[in-house]
């Protein structure tokens, strides 16, 4: 059995190893750093060769990897960020054997660099998409328990509804001026509320709309659906709503209004989502570039290489939209050589 000090020994000597290779050859994918970190990790324990790192774990499990009572979450990105989404709150996959849960990290924009740190003290906020989630950074000022006054373990073993009173007064104690909560109920037969604070999308700046509409956009493909869709905005309101703290009152305006698709008012005609697409081409790539990887796992159901992502876009677009065929006339001068 590997006790703690031995533990955090190999995190630290896996940590140089694949902050050693990752300056050498950036590591290009979540995936392949995350499998990458089993191996150095599995070869780190010659020693307790009784010890077994699976290697094709629940894909939903937390932490990422378990080595008998100690778990280590892996997070990866390539921007320059010791920031990234983690794990739901709920925990429903959670590794029951793990007791202890470490963080690496692997930063591959900038400077390359891997770390390693307590799970605990790395979780710094909680924000939401469709669930609400942690939000880690290494070398935080401080950590979210510490801010909402209790202990990590103490909090993970808390009933949904008790997980959420603690996130409420977090929620509340950082509204800025002219922000509100979205949800005010605290009863416990409530479904679990999402703790943002609210803007009005009309409110906000050109550049700030354009931005948002590009990442909505990407991870929900289905607005290319036929215009008589009634459900097609529904992720995208809920993302701008719940992952950006945006209120849209007119989603369908995001997309097929004239001001969006037809700037110039050129009487051309045309599909009015085609045109509005196009207008976003840069902004798209921007966001396939550097989005969390989190959000495409949960939008789109599967991890993709930010290089790949605009062209797998494309795939889901083609196979939703049914009045044009969206990889004939969008990103034309973006996709994958």
């Amino acid at each position: 059995m590997i006790n703690q000090d031995e533990f955090e020994n190999l995190l630290t000597a896996a940590c140089a190893r694949l902050d050693a290779e990752a300056r050498r050859e950036i590591f290009r994918s979540s995936p392949q750093f995350e499998n990458r970190a089993r191996e150095v990790l599995q070869d780190g324990l010659a020693s307790h060769p009784e010890i077994k790192i699976d290697f094709d774990p629940h894909p939903q499990a937390f932490p990422d990897i378990a080595v008998e009572r100690f778990g280590v979450e892996v997070k990866f990105t390539l921007n320059d960020t010791w920031r990234s989404v983690a794990n739901s709150v709920l925990e429903s996959h959670r590794v029951e054997t793990v007791e202890k849960v470490y963080l690496i990290f692997g930063k591959m924009g900038g400077e390359p660099e891997v770390k390693w740190a307590d799970y605990e003290q790395s979780v710094m906020h909680v924000r939401t998409s469709h669930v609400p989630r942690f939000e880690v950074e290494i070398s935080t000022a401080r950590s979210l328990f510490d801010l909402m006054g209790v202990k990590y373990d103490d909090f993970r073993q808390l009933p949904m509804s008790e997980k959420m009173r603690y996130i409420r007064n977090y929620a509340r104690s950082r509204l800025q001026k002219g922000e509100r909560l979205w949800w005010l109920e605290d009863s416990p037969e409530a479904e679990h509320a999402l703790p943002i604070q609210a803007r009005l999308y009309t409110g906000l700046s050109m550049e700030e709309k354009t931005k948002l509409r590009a990442e909505a956009v990407l991870l929900c493909p289905s607005v290319v659906d036929s215009r008589n869709t009634r459900d097609k905005y529904n992720d995208v309101v809920l993302y701008l709503l719940t992952y950006r703290g945006v209120l849209c009152h007119q989603a369908r305006d995001l997309f097929s209004a004239g001001s969006v698709a037809n700037p110039t008012n050129d009487d051309e005609g045309g599909i009015y989502i085609e045109r509005a697409l196009k207008l976003l081409e840069t902004e798209m790539t921007r966001a396939a570039l550097t989005m969390d990887d989190a959000l495409f796992v949960e939008y789109w159901g599967e991890s993709v290489p930010p290089q790949k992502r605009i062209a797998r876009w494309l795939e889901k677009a083609d196979a939703i939209a049914k009045d044009w065929t969206p990889s004939k006339s969008l990103f034309v001068n973006y996709r994958d050589k």
